[in-house]
C-alpha cells in the first residue's frame, strides 16, 4: 500500500447532514498491514520465514519464479525434500509458501498447493514416506524428579529446576514458559496460579488460569522451585525465565533454550530418549492418564480443545491395563 492514502470518509452530524472529509490514510494503512500480519503468531511467522527461504533459494539455484510459483514447480520442489525431512516440515512450506502467495496478492483460489497435480503428488509422497509426526519422549513424572535430584545448587540450576517443574505441572507449551511474566503468577495456599496470556490455542489473548498444586515431594514442587529461583535471581518483575550469562541475568529465553534445557538435563540424569520441550507437556498428560485421572481434568489443565488432540498424548499410558481389550482374557 502507498504511504500516500487518502480517502472520503462520511461524517454523519444529524440523521438528516451529513459532510464528507478528505483524511489522510498512510498511518491507518500500516497499522491495517500490522494487524493483518498479526493474524499468526511471532513463532508461526519465523517458521514462514525460514521455509520461505529454503525455497527460495532452491528455485533460483534452477531458474525457476517463486511467485508466483507454478504447480509443477511446487510438485517438483516437494518431490526433491521429501525423502529427507519429516512430513511436517513438509506441511510447513507449503503453508509458508501458501502465505508468501496471499501476501502478493494471488487470490485463494489460484494457490499452488490446490493445483490437482499438487495434491496428487502430495498423496504419493505420504503413501510412499508416511505421515506420521515425530513424537519426542514424554518426561514422566519419576523421571522429572530423577532430573531435577541432579540439577546443581547454583543460580542456573535453579532457574532450570523451576523451569522444568512449572512446566510439566502446568502442561506449559515453550512459547508459553518464556513468555510467563511475574504479574501472571499468583503464590496461593493450594499452590500457584498460573496465567496463561496467550497460547498456540488462545491467539487472540483470552487468557486461562492454570493451577499447579503444591507437592509433597521438595524438588518437584513448583511453589519451592520458583520461589528459590526469584529469591536467588531478584526478580520482581517482567520475564520470569531469562537467560544466564556469567552470572548476569538477560533479559528472556527463547523456545530453542527451553528445549535445549530440557535435552541436557535428561542427558544428566541418564535418560534415554527423543527429549524436547514438548517433552514437559507430554509428560504432565502421559504421567495424568497413567495415574487414572480424568481425560476431561487432563484436557482443561493441558488446554486441549479435543479428544482426538489428548489422544496422541496418552495412547502409551493406556495401552495395557483396564483400557486393553484382550486384559484378563
Amino acid at each position: 500500500m502507498p504511504d500516500e492514502l487518502t480517502n472520503v470518509i462520511p461524517l454523519r452530524r444529524r440523521a438528516s447532514t451529513s459532510v464528507t472529509v478528505r483524511a489522510p490514510l498512510g498511518d491507518v494503512a500500516r497499522k491495517a498491514i500490522a494487524y493483518r500480519q498479526r493474524k499468526h503468531s511471532d513463532h508461526t511467522l519465523r517458521v514462514y520465514a525460514s521455509q520461505w527461504g529454503v525455497f527460495e533459494v532452491w528455485c533460483r539455484d534452477r531458474q525457476l519464479a517463486p511467485v508466483p510459483c507454478a504447480p509443477a514447480t511446487l510438485a517438483l520442489y516437494l518431490s526433491d525434500r521429501a525423502s529427507s525431512v519429516r512430513p511436517s516440515t513438509l506441511r510447513q512450506a507449503i503453508s509458508a509458501i501458501a502465505y508468501a502467495h496471499t501476501q502478493s496478492g494471488i487470490a485463494q483460489k489460484d494457490l499452488p498447493h490446490l493445483d490437482p497435480g499438487v495434491q496428487d503428488t502430495l498423496e504419493g509422497i505420504a503413501r510412499t514416506h508416511g505421515t506420521a509426526a515425530r513424537r519426542v519422549a514424554p518426561l514422566l513424572v519419576e523421571d522429572l524428579r530423577a532430573v531435577v535430584e541432579r540439577l546443581p545448587d547454583t543460580l542456573i540450576g535453579r532457574r532450570n529446576r523451576a523451569l522444568l517443574v512449572v512446566g510439566f505441572n502446568g502442561a506449559l507449551r515453550r512459547s508459553e514458559l518464556v513468555a510467563l511474566r511475574v504479574s501472571d503468577i499468583t503464590f496461593a495456599a493450594e499452590g500457584l496460579k498460573v496465567r496463561v496470556q496467550r497460547s498456540k490455542t488462545d491467539q487472540r489473548g483470552k487468557s486461562v488460569i492454570v493451577g499447579l498444586p503444591a507437592s509433597r515431594f521438595a524438588a518437584s514442587c513448583p511453589v519451592r522451585a520458583l520461589r528459590a529461583w526469584l529469591d536467588a535471581s531478584g526478580i520482581r518483575e517482567g520475564r520470569v525465565f531469562r537467560s544466564l550469562s556469567g552470572g548476569r541475568l538477560g533479559k528472556t529465553l527463547t523456545d530453542r533454550s527451553v528445549a535445549d534445557i530440557v535435552k541436557r538435563a535428561a542427558a544428566a540424569a541418564g535418560l534415554d530418549g527423543d527429549y524436547s520441550g514438548h517433552s514437559l507437556r507430554a509428560g504432565l498428560a502421559t504421567s495424568s492418564a497413567r495415574n487414572g485421572k480424568h481425560d476431561r481434568d487432563i484436557m482443561t489443565q493441558g488446554r486441549w480443545r479435543s479428544h482426538e488432540m489428548l489422544a496422541t498424548y496418552v495412547r502409551d499410558a493406556r495401552l495395557f491395563g483396564s483400557h486393553n481389550a484382550a486384559d484378563g482374557l
